[in-house]
């Protein structure tokens, strides 16, 4: 504000000079023109050419002393009616140049503070990214977030989930402290724990793939040693070891089926990542092992805790897990190049991406096209009616992000449609322990 302020009161004074020496030259020509005229008339003219001279002089000091910008236009006549004057636009323009300069000092204001918030928000979002392990995350020297981005806590919602879905299934969860204690410590078994893990020990085996792929990510980078990887995996193993083991005893469980179905199913996440048999290296057979073990295994062991855990619900979410199929196909995009030059045969290496990738699609929607026609041979034709409802969705999403650019939009796509599948899992899950009910209930 000063500084606008000081710019005016210049343009200001420059103005009223320039009036002032225009007065002063207005006097000059007067006094010239008296010069050739007749002695007669010397006395009057005179007069009248200091009196002309003064008022101008009188008025452009009084804009000075008032802040006045731009001066009128005042008219000057000689005695031989020559009309003299100045322009007020004329002395308006002196301040021109002044009022661009700041004009631009602001807008390089506002463009830095423009680029400042846009440089915070993506700091923002790649610190959110390193939390969750995800793509694109900063990069850290917190060991305990590295820790953390290892264990890439978005894989963990779909194994929380089912675990709630198994529990829906067992037809006998109730909202008491017990079971939400139960919940709870079966949800932390099959996320943090056992999710951690796997991906823990994926990354470790995977670390010379990741180096062409994905060379920021903690292993490949050297941001953590091979001693502190090896501890966590160990950590990790026996946390979730013991947290079977103690739902088992929670739940007086005659035989230890939850300790079974975990050490079961940490021996799958061994194979599929860890050579000499590396499933992943066996095409759709290792990802439908790693369907299963994020679809079946939760359910298996959230029913287990809470119910019976039967044959005829082990085989409709083996079934299931072909969905699951396809949700790890949908990974294995981003790493054709890597896989590749390492010598692993994943779908779309072995098919290419046009075929990999409706292959893809092939298996996520016909199984729970099944699944929803199964229902309804069951009797439970609204919750069937709910999963198609849930299915449409999917089917959109994949039409519009997946199948044009499956590398591009393999996390947009994911994003989109898989809360519509894991709300699908949760409905089938309520459709069994209704069934279950009202089998109970028909006795």
């Amino acid at each position: 504000s000063q500084r606008r302020d000081s710019t005016a009161v210049a343009a200001t004074t420059h103005t009223a000079a320039a009036a002032t020496m225009a007065a002063m030259a207005l006097a000059s020509s007067a006094h010239a023109l008296h010069q050739v005229r007749p002695a007669a008339s010397s006395t009057t003219s005179r007069r009248a050419s200091v009196r002309a001279s003064s008022s101008v002089v009188a008025r452009a000091s009084s804009s000075v002393v008032g802040g006045i910008t731009a001066l009128p236009r005042q008219q000057f006549r000689g005695q031989n009616g020559v009309a003299l004057g100045m322009n007020a636009a004329a002395a308006a323009a002196a301040s021109r140049p002044a009022g661009r300069a700041a004009a631009l000092r602001v807008s390089a204001m506002a463009e830095k503070a423009k680029d400042a918030k846009a440089e915070k928000a993506e700091a923002d979002d790649m610190a959110r990214r390193q939390l969750l392990g995800l793509k694109g995350a900063s990069e850290t020297t917190d060991i305990w977030k590295i820790r953390l981005q290892l264990t890439k806590p978005v894989t963990w919602v779909p194994l929380i989930w089912g675990v709630l879905c198994g529990a829906a299934a067992s037809g006998h969860f109730e909202w008491t402290p017990d079971n939400i204690g139960k919940s709870l410590l079966c949800m932390t078994m099959s996320g943090p724990l056992l999710t951690g893990y796997t991906q823990t020990i994926n990354d470790w085996y995977d670390r010379d793939i990741d180096a062409i792929n994905e060379p920021y990510r903690p292993i490949p980078s050297g941001r953590i040693s091979e001693t502190e990887v090896k501890v966590q995996i160990a950590v990790l193993l026996l946390g979730g070891w013991a947290a079977a083991w103690t739902l088992d005893q929670w739940c007086e469980h005659d035989f230890p089926v939850v300790t079974v179905l975990t050490l079961f199913g940490s021996f799958i996440s061994y194979i599929y990542s860890a050579p000499p048999l590396k499933l992943k290296k066996e095409g759709w057979r290792g990802n439908f092992a790693l369907g299963a073990s994020y679809i079946a295994l939760p359910w298996w062991a959230g029913q287990a805790v809470f119910g019976e855990l039967t044959l005829d619900v082990m085989v409709l979410t083996v079934l299931y897990s072909w969905a699951g199929l396809g949700i790890a196909i949908v990974n294995d995009f981003k790493s054709i190049e890597g896989d590749r030059q390492m010598g692993l045969v994943s779908l779309p290496v072995a098919f290419g991406i046009e075929k990999a990738k409706w292959i893809c699609v092939a298996s996520i929607d016909a199984t729970q096209l099944f699944v929803a026609m199964y229902l309804r041979s069951i009797g439970e034709v609204g919750y069937s009616n709910m999963l198609l409802a849930l299915i449409f969705p999917q089917i959109f999403f994949q039409f519009k992000f997946f199948l044009p650019d499956p590398i591009k939009n393999d996390v947009k796509y994911q994003a989109s449609a898989q809360p519509f599948l894991v709300f699908g899992l949760l409905t089938t899950g309520l459709a069994w322990g209704h069934h279950i009910n009202s089998i109970a209930g028909a006795m």
